[in-house]
């Protein structure tokens, strides 16, 4: 049986951690689950802790371990918290156990935000039947401007893995990037997770309240990233999407600085300030070259 099938034992811990109900996964006992799945979920338990800001703790905890899926982990770990090294660990494990799922799937996050995404989707391809490794495919085909071969990757993976919540999400994420009625139908995905008391969380919120901003319902959006920021006042997404919320309201400064402030204490190397910080650097140099020669 596959584990996480609908009858399968690995299901509700997986669609929690996907879900961002990350206390949920941490809370379960490994042991509960039969031998053959124990690594997965001590794997899923792990990447929960470290996306609650244990890191560090996670890779001290993992120092010493010999299979492939723990030093994956830990590589993963270390890497998150800025460790030099990691990648080039991480990109030893791909080479000498590029056959195992949890190297594939922590290998394709690492190459991808390495800037070697062909690398990434190379690795990712040799999935057999994995949804995330297809989740993760379909970002990094979106953040190629490739919307095309990322609805065929979606299209493909609905014809096996029935109504999964994986696929559901990869499909949202396709048609907020193609718009029109397809907002709508994210809107829906979004709608149904935030609103469970099970699935509720920052996570979950943010996601409806992107939808809501590309429907252009600006106080629905503003309603969802306020409870998503009193469920986690530091959630790094909800703080981005509430700056760009602030400028397409026309709010104050003053509050899209706040939320800038606290982005960057959150997560001073989110994208939005990388590359807020690259547009800001082609202006000033941009600009300089008009700078008026007195005297001239």
């Amino acid at each position: 049986m596959d584990p996480f099938s609908s009858e399968g034992e690995l299901l509700n811990i997986h669609n929690a951690f996907h879900q961002g109900q990350f206390s949920t996964v941490v809370s379960t006992t490994p042991e509960t689950f039969s031998p053959e799945n124990q690594t997965t979920a001590k794997v899923l338990i792990y990447r929960a802790r470290i996306a609650q800001g244990e890191a560090e703790t996670v890779a001290s905890e993992l120092e010493g371990a010999e299979e492939p899926e723990l030093k994956a982990v830990k590589a993963y770990a270390e890497y998150t918290v800025g460790n030099t090294n990691a990648a080039q660990e991480i990109e030893a494990l791909v080479e000498s156990s590029s056959d195992n799922v949890t190297v594939q799937l922590l290998g394709g996050i690492v190459l991808h935000l390495e800037g070697k995404s062909d690398e990434a989707l190379a690795l990712l391809s040799k999935h057999q039947g994995n949804l995330e490794a297809v989740a993760l495919i379909v970002q990094i085909r979106l953040t190629q401007n490739r919307t095309d071969l990322a609805t065929k990757e979606v299209q493909a993976a609905k014809k096996w893995a029935n109504d999964s919540l994986l696929v559901n999400l990869a499909e949202s994420w396709v048609g907020l990037r193609v718009g029109g009625e397809k907002y709508q139908q994210a809107y829906y995905v979004y709608e149904e997770l935030a609103q469970q008391p099970t699935s509720s969380n920052a996570r979950t919120l943010v996601g409806q309240a992107v939808t809501e901003l590309h429907l252009g319902r600006y106080p629905e959006a503003e309603s969802g990233l306020e409870q998503a920021l009193e469920k986690n006042p530091a959630d790094p997404e909800a703080l981005a999407n509430s700056i760009v919320l602030g400028i397409l309201a026309g709010k104050s400064v003053e509050e899209q600085n706040v939320h800038a402030s606290n982005l960057e204490k959150a997560a001073p190397s989110h994208p939005y300030l990388t590359d807020l910080a690259e547009k800001s650097e082609l202006f000033d140099t941009a600009a300089a070259r008009y700078t008026p020669k007195i005297g001239a």
